[in-house]
């Protein structure tokens, strides 16, 4: 794994300045995204000076990937949560809604993540490292609780599903984030839809 930008703080005080860092930086990179955000503003919003911000980041795209790597830590956590035993005893349809939903409710509670997801998802070569690693992931995740689901499926053909799941509903949820709420929610109805009917196949209730 690529050692992070930005330096981990060790110490509890550190470590509260350090998020504070990142919630300034998540609520600017929401009002006026991250092209238009400085340092500066980031430190002055943060309530520490300029020179604090950079005992932890050595620039700016270093906080932004930071952002990134709590988001990601935030969803992995939720998937976890989302794919338990009990999961697999619900029915596809109703495992599908529950995650979309709930990945939905992640967006909707962090508005900064749109920004960081969508106008920047170019802003470094670094950042779509994370974005394939994360969702690598992700895949390998699904792909285990595939197995508890159906067992009779060779290991190869679980890792495709669950690829192209994860990669399909990134996708998507990339895609309607692009525009207001009403499309967010006409793209979330049709991706249920769509791994419903690609999955069903393969896990029938």
């Amino acid at each position: 794994m690529t050692e992070p930008r930005w330096r981990i703080p060790k110490q509890a005080r550190s470590q509260e300045r350090f998020n504070q860092i990142l919630d300034a930086a998540a609520e600017l990179f929401a009002e006026i995204g991250y092209e238009s955000v400085t340092t500066d503003e980031i430190a002055t919003r943060a309530n520490t000076s300029v020179g604090g911000l950079y005992r932890f980041f050595p620039d700016k795209l270093a906080v932004f990937l930071a952002l990134v790597d709590r988001y990601q830590n935030q969803l992995r956590e939720l998937f976890a949560v989302l794919s338990t035993d009990a999961a697999c005893e619900m029915s596809l349809d109703a495992f599908i809604s529950q995650v979309v939903d709930a990945f939905d409710r992640f967006v909707t509670a962090n508005p900064a993540f749109r920004s960081v997801f969508v106008q920047s998802r170019l802003v470094s070569t670094q950042k779509l490292a994370m974005d394939t690693a994360f969702n690598q992931e992700i895949a390998q995740q699904l792909a285990a609780f595939f197995a508890v689901r159906n067992p009779k499926l060779e290991q190869s053909q679980r890792e495709l599903l669950a690829t192209v799941s994860v990669e399909v509903a990134s996708t998507l949820e990339i895609l309607s984030l692009t525009r207001d709420r009403q499309f967010q929610n006409q793209v979330l109805r049709e991706t249920k839809k769509l791994l419903i009917a690609y999955l069903q196949e393969y896990f029938p209730d």
